[in-house]
């Protein structure tokens, strides 16, 4: 589970990431932040930009940051017209998008405005189709227009780290794995009256603070679970694999190609996506994965395997889209099979033209009803630790785009939880 500690920026070293060095028994901090990837590492910047005078920690269990979901991720900064008007997710969105652009322009980092064509490829899809525009309209979304036939091929001829810069430094391979309060103090000591949780890894490792904030992505339930929250919603892994384009075909698409979303199935389709680095990633698809950081085909993890089957919340999901599931899973084992649907968009396109690609692996949130946890989810506790303790439970897609926004979200919840 995510972990990584806040030193003074003398520490930094050479790739801006520390090795985390030897320290006191235990060191103390106002908040600390599990979690380092977009949405813990946006959040802990917004919480120490607001609060300078606080002194924050961030606990990332891995080497590297965002090396899960944050680094999986297509690269896409999302507009906002997939969400409910006036939805929490539809409102991040828009904000997070023009924050992120904000952000790139300031620190000159280089992005592509190459715009997003949502294609109708049956008949049944147009009535769809304008209801999305009419939704983008509704969240002020930018730009948006309905193209005809000859509209499309002029746009695609061939289709049919913030904490470390507010002050903060990382040192990594921190892994979570209690919660709890301090036990008594020693005589003459007011640590543990003023620092009263204690957060330990498995080395026995040991840091104190006053309150914890967790976003553990695809182990937040766990996170949850360890400082005596509940439990739900569950998260179950599912992974996506990707094909690439050969770099000879990279002229067959020129920007972002989505698809209609199909409201009967709980995943967007897939899709094709021109990265900075000049490649283009066509996908992902959906599996269950049996391994939470399962990144492979055959990568497998004991209790994640059965954490998952286990859980009544997906058998029933399973079973409701079935037909579905095994499609998905017979086009991850069948290039062909994938090719045959992008071609549906760009005709020209051949099995001779793809590669096997990266995957990813999202951490979905489910209820015992089998029902995907589509909003964002906060849990606290009650008790000695619960009432000191934000679990960020589900921050769905694109969290990657809105993590910005999520970011001032969730600093509100967390000082108005904790009174900072």
């Amino acid at each position: 589970m995510p972990a990584a500690f806040i030193r003074p920026k003398e520490f930094i070293g050479p790739s801006g990431i520390m090795a985390r060095t030897s320290c006191l028994p235990f060191s103390t901090y106002d908040v600390a932040v599990v979690g380092g990837g977009i949405v813990g590492l946006a959040t802990a910047r917004e919480l120490i930009l607001r609060h300078p005078s606080l002194s924050f920690i961030l606990l990332e269990k891995e080497k590297e940051l965002a090396v899960h979901q944050s680094g999986h991720n297509s690269g896409v900064i999302h507009s906002g017209i997939y969400y409910t008007p006036g939805s929490l997710k539809a409102r991040l969105c828009v904000r997070g998008a023009t924050l992120a652009y904000e952000y790139c322009e300031k620190k000159g980092l280089p992005y592509k405005r190459c715009g997003k064509l949502i294609v109708a490829v049956e008949q049944e899809e147009i009535p769809r189709l304008k209801a999305l525009y009419e939704r983008g309209l509704k969240n002020n979304v930018r730009d948006l227009s309905i193209v005809d036939a000859k509209g499309i091929r002029e746009r695609e001829p061939l289709t049919g780290c913030y904490f470390e810069e507010a002050g903060g430094t990382v040192v990594t391979e921190y892994e979570v794995n209690d919660i709890s309060m301090v036990k008594e103090s020693s005589a003459g000591s007011t640590e543990g009256m003023k620092y009263p949780l204690a957060i330990r890894d498995k080395k026995g490792n040991e840091v104190r603070s006053r309150y914890v904030l967790t976003c553990g992505g695809l182990y937040s339930d766990r996170l949850s679970q360890i400082s005596g929250c509940s439990r739900e919603p569950r998260i179950v892994p599912f992974r996506g694999d990707y094909l690439v384009l050969k770099p000879e075909k990279h002229y067959l698409v020129k920007g972002n190609i989505y698809p209609v979303p199909d409201p009967r199935f709980p995943f967007l389709g897939v899709h094709f996506t021109p990265r900075m680095d000049g490649s283009v990633w066509l996908g992902p698809n959906a599996v269950l994965a049996f391994k939470r950081e399962g990144y492979k085909v055959y990568d497998f993890n004991a209790r994640d395997f059965v954490d998952a089957l286990s859980f009544r919340g997906l058998q029933k999901l399973v079973l409701r889209n079935i037909t579905y599931g095994i499609g998905e899973m017979y086009r991850g084992i069948n290039i062909g099979a994938q090719v045959k649907i992008l071609q549906k968009y760009i005709p020209e396109l051949s099995l001779n033209d793809v590669l096997r690609g990266p995957a990813g692996v999202r951490a979905q949130a489910l209820d015992q009803d089998g029902n995907l946890v589509d909003d964002f989810v906060f849990d606290g506790g009650v008790g000695d630790v619960g009432s000191r303790v934000l679990h960020v439970r589900n921050a769905p897609s694109p969290a990657a785009t809105s993590s910005l926004a999520i970011a001032e979200m969730i600093a509100d919840e967390v000082e108005s939880r904790f009174s900072l």
